[in-house]
């Protein structure tokens, strides 16, 4: 197993790809730490894991709220002694709006979220990952810092953000042998993305599968990348395997952008 023994924190966990993060991950042997915002939903997750063996915990969390997240790393290590890898999944979209005098607050609010939200986690688990010389933290980010999408700023800057600290961080907490990584995502074939896609088409009067035949075409591998698929390429920053990656990022989208 990939992670057998590990013990992973997944915040964001929703519909899409964190709750493919959580039950992929708790299958590769993970201990999980399932968070968000909804209570239903972590505990429907953290049931989906222990009906196939696995173990988890449910704790609703908000990253926006400092306590919150220092409650989750310390439910966690009550629970399990110990974090070996935190995922910070969480944020929040708003696209689809440009900078304006009325924009400029969704960018304060995915930046709350989305940024420091991420920061706040590491903050709270950054001390027993210290304790314990050993760590892998995972800030999910998007291809969108590096290709660009209309209506996306707020979201982009966040997420760009966090690219930097990324880097930052790695540098800094190195020493403690914890490492940092920041892999990019493109399109998720899950959920959210066939919701968005089938407002999408029918907005603009058309098929949903001729949207999805138009994406598909600008992805040399042919698909829109499965949100399990690409959460497993996530776990591999978790997991013992990665143990001399820090500092980077990897780009999961099918070769849709391929970094220089």
């Amino acid at each position: 197993m990939l992670l057998k023994d590990k013990v992973v924190i997944v915040t964001g966990v929703g519909p899409g790809m964190g709750r493919k993060l959580a039950v992929i991950g708790a299958a590769e042997g993970a201990k999980i730490a399932v968070a968000a915002r909804s209570s239903d939903f972590v505990r429907e997750v953290t049931d989906e894991i222990a009906a196939t063996g696995g173990q988890a915990i449910a704790v609703p969390t908000d990253v926006a709220d400092a306590a919150q997240c220092k409650r989750l790393a310390a439910a966690t290590v009550e629970a399990f002694g110990r974090v070996d890898g935190l995922i910070n999944s969480a944020y929040i979209f708003g696209g689809g709006r440009p900078l304006d005098p009325y924009g400029l607050d969704q960018w304060s609010a995915n930046m709350d979220v989305t940024f420091y939200g991420a920061m706040r986690m590491i903050e709270a688990v950054s001390p027993v990952m210290k304790r314990q010389r050993d760590g892998a933290i995972v800030n999910v980010s998007t291809r969108s810092v590096v290709q660009p999408i209309a209506g996306e700023g707020a979201y982009v800057a966040a997420k760009a953000a966090l690219h930097g600290a990324t880097r930052q961080l790695a540098a800094e907490l190195g020493p403690f042998n914890i490492r940092v990584n920041a892999p990019r995502m493109g399109w998720l074939w899950g959920a959210p993305v066939q919701s968005h896609l089938h407002h999408m088409a029918k907005s603009r009067g058309v098929s949903e599968q001729e949207i999805i035949d138009g994406i598909a075409a600008t992805i040399p591998l042919g698909v829109i990348p499965p949100d399990e698929e690409c959460a497993k390429s996530v776990l591999f920053f978790v997991s013992d395997y990665s143990r001399m990656v820090t500092g980077t990022s990897l780009d999961i989208n099918g070769g849709q952008y391929m970094a220089a």
